[in-house]
């Protein structure tokens, strides 16, 4: 039996070289699993040769693409299909058939076995989720039609292409391929999707509800569970004839927020991501990076430049021919191309899968990495160029204009803030307890009672109206949670949430993966502010912004106690005013608007 050594300095590096390349990445707009592809690429046997593939590091990859695919699973949300449905399914449709179609052709014309194609064609054919997020943020298109379809595309193109890639591998490993084969092959399909549904709909909702009801407060309990139940979904997908990751994508759809109590959910949510995008995930992509031959460049141009020319072609041409339909315009079916063009974490999974079950050799997976690659470069100079196409055309449609501020929690502070907002924007206020909402109602705000996390309260506050979301409660992590529910399922553009300086480091880290800004750009103690405002204690001053300088800056130069002195607004020129928050740059002329302790 071979010795299992566990290298722990060659981990090391991988993680580090992970961390490198995805914080490098990231600063130029562009997903941390490019940056990490690279580095492994760079760091591994194929050049420098500085990190070894040794068997530890493939076990972790293992266990990183099933945990990848459930992160991958739970970031799905299938309301989001319903601001773009027949749009998106268009876009879908054609961003993946049209691609999938000449990639399969293009391996079979140039010699390469039918399952081969049918491999390449898929990887071409995905669309990565990453497009919804922050190239959108930095072009500014989140609240256009633009984005509501793109987020459509994406879920229903990578949904498309596992379900494919599932009949696929049973092909695959079929030994031959007559009738009675055809139909025992899709009747295991049907039967896998039809128990892990029904598992997920009518089983495990019964269990989070009666675990939750035993009072059992343990996470490290549910975190165990959501183990157990992946590697269920996995056995299920093995048994049938499929590869694991489609069971641990289907358990990912299953294990949402409302399956557990909500404290627990966020604890598990938090520790999953972890785990999973912090640690494994890393380690695979890097890994991944190691079976890539760069010498594709000498030998192997001419296909790498046709699958690569085949995958931004088809794409986007696809795309805006089977867009015509929606009534939307061609030239929007093009934009959208260009935005769907970047592909990621799935098609390199599938493509690696390919690999190790010898559908696919090095030279092709080399191919598939760089196109990956390339094609994701694109999307933020396409998708800048075709925008701007479309605003000189007065084409770029805006959902309806979202103006609305959204505090979430009263208390004199916020209160406070409103007073300064309301006269340019509406504002609107939520809080769970109904003596704090009598009292904003009486001051003349809108303001609802109930929780902010549930879905009911959310139609109420219509947060397809709202700009800015304020977190502003002594409770951090509802701050974060309901910032990121407004970020990623509403769209708002701009969310600031108050963190308590005991947090300060956990809510940097998750501020920056939704986008978000710190209030106040520094860690008061909200229950004293709250308490001397209330009191009377305090008093408003205004100072001058001197020259340019962002609000953090600002923080550190002109306040020495956060005690004593808390600056909660800026104001132009024009009298507009806005949250004093991280990130945000102040102009000369601006005006600083604080809060002094009186005395």
């Amino acid at each position: 039996m071979e010795v299992f050594h566990l290298n722990i300095l060659n981990i090391s590096l991988v993680l580090l070289s992970a961390y490198i390349g995805g914080a490098l990445i990231r600063k130029i707009g562009y997903p941390a699993i490019l940056g990490e592809l690279l580095i492994g690429i760079i760091l591994g046997p194929s050049l420098l040769g500085v990190i070894e593939s040794t068997e530890s590091i493939k076990v972790l990859a293992e266990i990183g693409i099933i945990l990848l695919m459930v992160y991958i699973g739970m970031e799905i949300e299938f309301h989001d299909l319903k601001k773009a449905s027949w749009p998106g399914l268009l876009a879908a449709l054609g961003g993946f058939l049209v691609p999938f179609a000449l990639g399969y052709y293009a391996i079979v014309w140039t010699g390469g076995t039918p399952i081969s194609g049918l491999f390449v064609a898929i990887a071409i054919g995905v669309t990565s989720l990453a497009t919804k997020s922050r190239i959108l943020i930095d072009l500014k298109l989140l609240n256009t039609r633009i984005a509501y379809v793109l987020m459509a595309g994406a879920l229903i193109s990578d949904v498309l292409a596992l379900v494919i890639f599932s009949g696929i591998t049973n092909f695959a490993e079929s030994s031959s391929l007559n009738l009675t084969n055809l139909l025992m092959i899709g009747g295991k399909i049907i039967l896998f999707f039809g128990i892990t549904i029904s598992i997920g709909l009518f089983v495990l909702p019964r269990v989070g509800s009666y675990l939750s009801r035993s009072g059992l407060k343990n996470s490290t309990a549910y975190f165990t569970l959501i183990l157990i139940v992946t590697f269920g979904y996995c056995e299920l997908a093995e048994l049938a004839g499929m590869h694991s990751i489609l069971g641990a994508f289907m358990a990912g759809l299953f294990l949402k927020d409302k399956l557990f109590s909500k404290t627990i959910s966020k604890e598990l949510n938090k520790a999953f991501y972890d785990v999973s995008i912090g640690f494994m995930a890393p380690v695979f992509f890097v890994s991944a990076g190691f079976f890539v031959d760069i010498t594709v460049f000498q030998t192997d141009l001419g296909l790498l430049l046709l699958i690569t020319g085949l995958a931004v072609v088809g794409k986007i041409v696809g795309t805006a021919l089977f867009y015509m339909p929606s009534g939307n315009g061609w030239r929007e079916g093009i934009t959208i191309g260009t935005g769907m063009n970047g592909r990621g974490a799935v098609e390199i999974i599938i493509a690696e899968i390919g690999l190790k079950m010898g559908i696919i050799d090095q030279t092709i997976f080399s191919i598939l990495v760089f196109m990956a690659i390339f094609t994701t470069l694109t999307v933020p100079v396409l998708l800048n160029w075709t925008t701007k196409w479309l605003r000189k055309r007065n084409e770029l449609v805006y959902m309806e204009q979202r103006d609305g501020v959204l505090f979430l929690g009263v208390n004199s502070l916020s209160l406070l803030m409103a007073k300064y907002l309301a006269p340019h924007k509406p504002v609107t206020m939520v809080d769970n307890n109904r003596t704090h909402v009598t009292k904003a109602r009486e001051q003349g705000f809108n303001c609802i009672l109930g929780n902010a996390l549930n879905k009911e309260t959310q139609d109420e506050l219509s947060m397809e109206h709202i700009h800015t979301f304020i977190g502003l409660t002594t409770n951090s992590q509802v701050n974060l949670l309901a910032g990121q529910m407004s970020k990623d399922s509403y769209l708002v553009p701009n969310v600031h949430v108050a963190i308590v300086q005991q947090e300060a480091k956990a809510g940097a880290e998750l501020l920056k993966r939704f986008e978000a800004s710190l209030l106040f750009a520094s860690h008061p103690r909200l229950a004293k502010w709250f308490m001397d405002i209330g009191n009377d204690k305090t008093e408003e001053i205004k100072t001058p912004v001197v020259k340019e300088m962002v609000c953090e800056k600002w923080v550190e130069q002109h306040v020495k106690d956060l005690n004593h002195t808390l600056p909660i607004l800026v104001q132009n020129p024009q009298g507009k005013v806005r949250t004093f928050a991280s990130g945000d740059i102040m102009e000369e002329g601006e005006t600083v608007i604080m809060l002094q302790k009186k005395g």
